[in-house]
C-alpha cells in the first residue's frame, strides 16, 4: 500500500531543497573566491608557500596557482547556477568541488591550514547537493 505526500510534505520538502541548494551555492561561491585568491597568490608570490622538497605530488607553485585560479573561477559561476536553481548547475557543481577537494588535498603540504579549511568548505558543498532529491510532485 503506498503512501501520498501531503501538500504540507511537499512543501516542506522544496523548502528544504532550495535551502540546501542556496546553501551550497553560497559555499562554492565562497570557496571559489579563495580558490582564486590563493591562485593569484601562488602566481604572483611563491615565497607565500611553504617549501617541501620531498613531496610525492610536488608540481611548480606557478601550476598549482593556475589550476586553483581555473577552477576557482569555474565554481564561482556555477554558483551562479545554484543561486537560480539550475540542474546542470548541481551536477557540475559536485563535479568541482570534488576536483577542487582533491587539488586541495594534494597542496596541503604547500599551504595546509586552509587547504584544510577549503577541504571542509567543498565536503559541505558536496553534501548539500547530493542530500537533496527533487520531490516529482512538487514540478
Amino acid at each position: 500500500m503506498g503512501t501520498t505526500a501531503t501538500p504540507q510534505h511537499r512543501a516542506g520538502t522544496q523548502v528544504a531543497a532550495t535551502g540546501l541548494t542556496l546553501f551550497a551555492g553560497v559555499m562554492l561561491f565562497i570557496s571559489g573566491v579563495l580558490d582564486i585568491f590563493r591562485g593569484i597568490m601562488a602566481i604572483a608570490e611563491d615565497d607565500v608557500y611553504v617549501s617541501t622538497p620531498n613531496y610525492l605530488f610536488k608540481f611548480d607553485l606557478t601550476s598549482w596557482g593556475w589550476i586553483n585560479l581555473a577552477f576557482g573561477a569555474i565554481a564561482v559561476i556555477v554558483s551562479f547556477g545554484l543561486f537560480t536553481a539550475k540542474t546542470w548547475a548541481r551536477v557540475v557543481g559536485v563535479g568541482i568541488a570534488a576536483l577542487l577537494l582533491i587539488a586541495n588535498f594534494l597542496s596541503i603540504p604547500y599551504y595546509p591550514v586552509w587547504s584544510l579549511t577549503l577541504i571542509a568548505l567543498y565536503a559541505f558543498t558536496i553534501w548539500a547537493l547530493c542530500v537533496v532529491r527533487r520531490d516529482p510532485m512538487a514540478d
